[in-house]
């Protein structure tokens, strides 16, 4: 009868661990909703900012006139890399790592540095990576003016050259089962003059074009982080809730199976304890 209390304990403590990943499929289905809101607000608008930077850049030498437009032979390269703070997520965070070491071996000699956000991605990254800085507390307080404090930042060391390249690595939320991992360059900006993307149209640029750009720039490039954040963040409830279905699932066989293991058992208990009791009665009989 032990062995029956052994498996009737590890049906509990099965059944709570269903209980547990089921809630958290459920709630990781509820943010998913509200970081898919927050894409859906942000993309128009950054794919706009995107849009118009390039169309102005791309006419005259106002890019010349911008730092950031500066393509520099790449000494120091710098990596953003996006992970999340809390595992539970299936590969979202290893995927990650895997490109960022990929990426940092295509350097060869000119090594990367790293800024982390996400606590999953800085704990494992450091120990092999020098990393400048990081940002677990970014998702604490998720908001543009936070976002926006990491992209100056940045901006400031490519412009004084600490940096000759810099590339945002995370995963791009598709759908709940499917996040890419996307490589983007951050800086110099891509200024797109082979696409002829330049402005159509008789316009009066007030007070002219490279202050423009000088005003719209840092807000493009931190819509752009804010927006890679927020593809990440969905991704991660999408993968953790993809996880946690299928943890469900598996919990829910482990169950079935094991419930059949103590009806088997149980049954063979009664049996044995049957012939027993007859095996006994032919005795005093004989």
């Amino acid at each position: 009868m032990s062995g029956l209390k052994e498996i009737r304990n590890r049906i509990s403590s099965v059944s709570s661990t269903m209980q547990i990943t089921n809630a958290m499929k459920m709630v990781s289905a509820a943010k998913l909703k509200k970081a898919q809101d927050s894409i859906t607000a942000t993309l128009p608008y950054s794919n706009k900012l995107s849009e118009l930077i390039k169309s102005i850049s791309a006419s005259a030498d106002s890019s010349e006139s911008n730092p950031l437009f500066e393509k520099r032979e790449i000494k120091k390269p710098l990596i953003i890399v996006i992970t999340s703070n809390k595992g539970l997520c299936g590969g979202f965070n290893s995927n990650i790592i895997k490109e960022v070491y990929n990426l940092a071996s295509n350097y060869g000699t000119n090594t990367p540095d790293l800024l982390t956000i996400g606590k999953k991605g800085n704990d494992i990254l450091r120990k092999k990576i020098n990393v400048i800085s990081s940002h677990k507390e970014v998702y604490d307080n998720f908001s543009y003016s936070f976002v926006k404090e990491i992209a100056d930042d940045v901006m400031k060391r490519f412009e004084n050259q600490e940096y000759d390249e810099v590339v945002l690595v995370y995963n791009h939320f598709k759908n709940a089962a499917t996040q890419i991992i996307t490589k983007e360059q951050y800086l110099p900006i891509l200024d797109d003059k082979d696409t002829n993307a330049s402005v159509s149209g008789d316009y009066i640029f007030e007070p002219n074009r490279v202050k423009i750009l000088d005003e719209l720039i840092p807000k493009s490039l931190a819509i752009q982080l804010f927006k890679a954040i927020s593809d990440s963040i969905a991704g991660e409830h999408g993968a953790r809730m993809t996880a946690m279905h299928k943890a469900t699932d598996n919990a829910s066989e482990l169950r079935d199976d094991l419930k059949l293991t103590y009806n088997k058992a149980r049954q063979t208990a009664i049996t044995n304890e049957i012939l027993e009791i007859v095996g006994g009665a032919e005795a005093l009989n004989s």
